[in-house]
């Protein structure tokens, strides 16, 4: 009698994976696919980069069509950015229409107090009130197609003519004119002469600087491009740390 030997089954073979050459989609492709955007190569830096664009959003909420920067965001960043001894030195680019005058002074108020080193680079435009937030910075610098509108403050809307509103109006474009004026090497008078000149605007009363012309005024350290500002920057960090070393 034979002895029946068991024989198990062939193994089934597994199927070889199909090529999609060019299918699999990689992290940098789902970002353009989700976001718009690539992805930016992290690289240890001793720099921060901020950006005050569009509309300088104020207490007044914009509606959400419009591009702004909201001052409650900004705030608690540069408070950050100085709390951070990893960051030394923060670039600040403009490219902004101005909007509420106190958020705009605000943000400039702080980057005035800051004990970091700071370098403000305007791109496209710095107008109205974008003007004090590009001269608080240590050092400024703009863009050679880069505008600057200088102009009284104005309320939009309907205001009522009475001599309360007027004093309101006065007292704030003088803190504007103030600071601009300390923070920057035009004179008042020459400022407050280019803020009343008739002719420029369409509404008849203002400036615009356009490149040097901001820096031939004084309002505006030099002409130049984010490269400058970063080496300019560095150059201050550095500066800042020699004098540092000799009082210690």
């Amino acid at each position: 009698m034979h002895k029946m030997e068991h024989i198990s089954p062939p193994q089934a073979q597994p199927k070889p994976r199909k090529q999609t050459q060019g299918v699999r989609k990689t992290d940098s492709t789902e970002s353009i696919k989700e976001f718009g955007q690539v992805d930016v190569p992290t690289v240890q830096t001793n720099i921060h980069c901020l950006t005050i664009i569009g509309q300088i959003e104020g207490h007044l909420i914009l509606p959400p069509q419009n591009k702004t920067t909201k001052y409650e965001h900004i705030i608690p960043q540069l408070v950050a950015i100085e709390q951070n001894p990893d960051i030394e030195g923060l670039l600040i680019i403009l490219n902004t229409v101005g909007g509420d005058v106190e958020a705009g002074l605000a943000i400039a108020e702080i980057i005035v107090g800051m004990s970091k080193s700071t370098v403000s680079l305007v791109l496209g435009g710095g107008h109205s009130i974008g003007v004090p937030v590009a001269v608080s910075a240590d050092y400024s610098f703009i863009a050679e197609t880069a505008t600057m509108t200088i102009h009284p403050i104005r309320l939009a809307g309907l205001v009522i003519g009475v001599p309360q509103t007027y004093e309101y109006l006065d007292k704030m474009q003088d803190r504007v004119i103030r600071f601009v004026e300390k923070h920057s090497d035009i004179s008042t008078q020459r400022f407050r002469e280019l803020m009343f000149q008739t002719g420029e605007l369409t509404r008849d009363i203002g400036t615009v600087l356009v490149g040097k012309d901001a820096v031939e005024e004084g309002l505006i350290n030099a002409v130049g491009g984010v490269g400058g500002a970063l080496s300019k920057l560095q150059d201050l960090i550095k500066q800042r740390k020699e004098k540092e070393d000799v009082i210690h």
